[in-house]
């Protein structure tokens, strides 16, 4: 059995919040509620919960010359299924960097693209060139 990741975040909108995880981003809808649901993104479980108004800023940090969020959540994809949905998303008028190999050359080689959610939440796509360097430095 593989190790499954499980994120609880508080969320502005479960409707806009269900529109971009289910029809912008290809993830399923899991179980849900009146004031929560989860998403089913990669086989992960996100759980968003619609707490009202809350306050979220997203302090940023240089990494190799690019200014990337502090705060962020993602998943690591193989090539073929990340190349997938940063085709799918660069297509759609969203706030979305532009892909970046990180460490070029270096133990933990890989590319990554940033996306903001409709609650602020910045969600970064990750592969590794190699997946045994995933913890590497």
């Amino acid at each position: 059995m593989k190790n499954l990741f499980h994120l609880s975040l508080p969320c502005k909108n479960l409707v806009d919040t269900k529109m971009f995880y289910v029809n912008t981003v290809g993830a399923n809808l899991g179980r849900y509620a009146n004031n929560w649901l989860d998403i089913n993104l990669f086989g992960h479980q996100l759980t968003f919960t619609q707490v009202g108004k809350f306050d979220f800023t997203n302090p940023s940090y240089s990494f190799e010359g690019k200014v990337l969020p502090s705060f962020h959540f993602g998943i690591i994809l193989d090539i073929d299924s990340w190349g997938r949905i940063y085709s799918k998303l660069n297509n759609q008028n969203l706030e979305l960097t532009t892909q970046a190999a990180f460490l070029k050359n270096k133990p933990g080689e890989h590319l990554s693209f940033f996306v903001k959610d409709p609650n602020g939440y910045i969600l970064e796509f990750k592969n590794f060139k190699d997946d045994k360097e995933i913890f590497s430095f």
